[in-house]
């Protein structure tokens, strides 16, 4: 459905920062890099406490993180081959959360009927994806889809960010052009203009006309001149519960939104850009590229934090101060994210 793009004055009700989530879909936890063959780790997802784990044989496993036996947290076990064994008895779970030994009992005695709860669990783009809804719904769901990532002509930066925020507030964030203000002193962008919005009971998409000058653009293929402005179409889509941003091919922005609880938030973002140099001077630097644009982006990340934490502050401070929005488009993604919470409730 497509809607009005005109800025004007509309009160933002707070449910939006009470709701929880649609567990129903597939969230990031952690990159999968940094979970070795044998290692435990513990994630969650919007206060449900899961342990993750890789197996001998490089498989990955998520599982509750409390063992059925006593509820001492999984994460404090070790890996067994392809079992985990919590670390207080030594009860064995296999990826299903089976129990499939116990040190101490005679060979052959039957085991007891202890069952830690597993989660559907899947690798893909260098990130571990977990199912925390009803597993029986897990097929028909998808991780969002990312073309560039395997492209030659793209240089992907991976982008961790973390939150003390309501995973509303931070959505706002990615959604709000308008805060290119905050940016100013980076050389961000301008002079933003709200040129379409479209939004169903899932998603919201934004485009914005957005007018940028600097280094930082020169660099990115944005203008070829530094001093020049030279205004691009930014486009934004937000698919519950993750976004995609692209700026006219130019470059393109995944940003995987895990919600951990009603104050914290983290994301596992993508970003990839076209570098206008030739592909034979550009792959022995690859990484020091992408460290650099990372520390150029880490800027705008840290400016964003601080102001997603003070909207935060200010909530828990006042829960009932009401507050004024113009966006459309922030409207429409409130929707949305209240919308979904009340579906999966029903």
């Amino acid at each position: 459905m497509e809607l009005a793009t005109t800025l004007k004055s509309q009160t933002v009700h707070n449910r939006v920062r009470e709701v929880g989530i649609n567990p129903n879909y597939w969230y990031p936890v952690v990159w999968a890099d940094q979970l070795k063959v044998g290692q435990v780790m513990p994630v969650a997802i919007w206060q449900q406490a899961i342990v993750v784990y890789r197996d001998a044989s490089g498989q990955f496993h998520a599982l509750e993180d409390a063992c059925p036996h006593k509820g001492v947290a999984l994460h404090k076990g070790k890996v067994q081959g392809t079992h985990l064994a919590c670390r207080y008895h030594g009860w064995e779970f296999d990826g299903s959360g089976a129990c499939v030994s116990v040190p101490y009992l005679p060979q052959g005695q039957k085991l007891p009927c202890a069952q830690a709860r597993s989660y559907p669990i899947q690798e893909k783009y260098n990130l571990i994806w977990i199912f925390p809804g009803d597993a029986a719904l897990s097929e028909q769901s998808q991780v969002p889809d990312v073309p560039e990532f395997d492209q030659p002509d793209w240089l992907m930066v991976p982008i961790p960010t973390h939150f003390k925020a309501h995973f509303s507030i931070c959505n706002e964030n990615t959604m709000d052009v308008f805060h290119g203000y905050l940016h100013q002193e980076l050389q961000g962008w301008f002079d933003p203009v709200l040129i379409n919005l479209q939004a169903t009971e899932t998603s919201v998409c934004a485009d914005y006309k957005v007018s940028y000058k600097g280094i930082f653009t020169k660099f990115l293929g944005l203008s070829d001149n530094a001093h020049k402005v030279t205004t691009r179409t930014i486009s934004i889509r937000y698919y519950y519960p993750h976004y995609h941003s692209s700026l006219e091919g130019l470059s393109s922005l995944y940003l995987m939104r895990l919600p951990v609880s009603p104050t914290e938030t983290r994301s596992f973002s993508l970003l990839f850009v076209k570098i206008r140099l030739s592909k034979w001077l550009v792959q022995p630097i690859k990484k020091l590229i992408a460290n650099f644009i990372w520390r150029l982006f880490r800027k705008f990340v840290a400016q964003d934090c601080e102001m997603i934490e003070s909207e935060q502050q200010s909530y828990l401070a006042n829960p009932q101060r009401r507050y004024v929005e113009i966006n459309p488009a922030i409207i429409a993604l409130q929707h949305v994210i209240v919308s979904q919470y009340e579906q999966f409730i029903r």
